[in-house]
């Protein structure tokens, strides 16, 4: 071979010669086996569910959409939405406070989060539905002074008041930390690049920070609520008439616990897949400009796979 030209060193690599051999991709037969192998399974497991009568499919598709078990879908997804609302507000209080320069702010902050995330969420469910036991009045007043409102606590904290407040409470440390974790991954060298240009720190926070930190947030977020609205299934047990709540209401009456287990799986998976979706486009929002954007999703795959056809 000859060497090349000095001009030839340190320059990019041209476009391939047209005789230049393709490279073939190196042959993995087995990989097809066994993605074979668990389709065969995935299929026998859905073939047999499908084919068992216990399932009673009729009754499934009876109460799909009977009233009770949409209005325990619409309390589950207003819980939802409602709770990571409030809980992401707190959190940006319990982020700040924990990244505050003030040591007594972080103690709080800290010790906040680590109550809450230790305690489990039917713990707290349950605490908070009986809280008259330790106040059975509730009162709002000028300390020192005269009393502003006042009431039993079993009137002021109801069974959907107890939930909010004890999965807002939970919700509030986990999106705390996401927010802070968020906040660390960017580099100080934003901000003091920011600070040389002689930007205000709350445009910097605005305009440098806040959009390189969602791009961790995002998908955090994702999880959290998620859970969240897996999470509202608990609130069945102190009576609040979720999703949950009203499946086992109708049978306990009919004694259909299987069909009508299976009709929340099947409203808890559509919304479960309306908010990934969801948050698949925001992470692609957040993702511009980035060196490494979110992978296609599955439909993106079939969509791009069926126009290359």
């Amino acid at each position: 071979m000859s060497a090349p030209h000095p001009a030839e060193i340190g320059t990019e690599p041209g476009p391939p010669r047209p005789d230049t051999p393709a490279l073939a991709g190196r042959r993995h037969p087995w990989r097809w086996v066994a993605g074979a192998a668990a389709l065969a399974i995935v299929a026998a497991g859905a073939s047999s569910l499908a084919r068992n009568p216990a399932m009673e499919w009729d009754v499934v598709a009876a109460y799909f959409l009977a009233t009770p078990v949409l209005k325990g879908l619409w309390l589950t997804v207003w819980l939802t939405l409602v709770v990571t609302t409030l809980g992401f507000v707190a959190g940006i209080a319990v982020a700040a406070m924990r990244l505050s320069a003030n040591p007594v702010l972080r103690a709080i902050s800290w010790a906040y989060v680590w109550f809450f995330r230790s305690v489990p969420v039917l713990v707290q469910l349950l605490f908070w539905f009986n809280i008259g036991y330790l106040y059975p009045t509730l009162s709002l007043g000028i300390p020192g002074g005269p009393t502003l409102i006042s009431g039993s606590s079993n009137d002021l904290i109801s069974a959907t008041t107890a939930a909010l407040l004890g999965l807002t409470l939970h919700e509030a440390a986990h999106a705390g930390e996401i927010i802070r974790g968020g906040i660390l991954a960017v580099d100080p060298g934003q901000i003091e690049a920011g600070t040389a240009l002689g930007l205000r720190r709350s445009r910097i926070f605005r305009r440098v920070v806040l959009p390189q930190a969602m791009r961790s947030i995002v998908p955090a977020t994702g999880n959290l609520l998620i859970g969240t609205l897996k999470g509202t299934s608990m609130v069945s047990v102190i009576a609040v008439n979720d999703l949950l709540y009203s499946v086992q209401f109708i049978y306990n009456r009919t004694y259909a616990i299987v069909p009508l287990l299976a009709v929340a799986t099947a409203w808890y998976l559509i919304v479960t897949s309306l908010l990934s979706a969801a948050q698949y486009y925001v992470e692609r929002h957040f993702a511009r400009g980035a060196r490494r954007p979110p992978p296609p999703s599955p439909w993106h795959r079939i969509r791009a796979a069926w126009r290359s056809r």
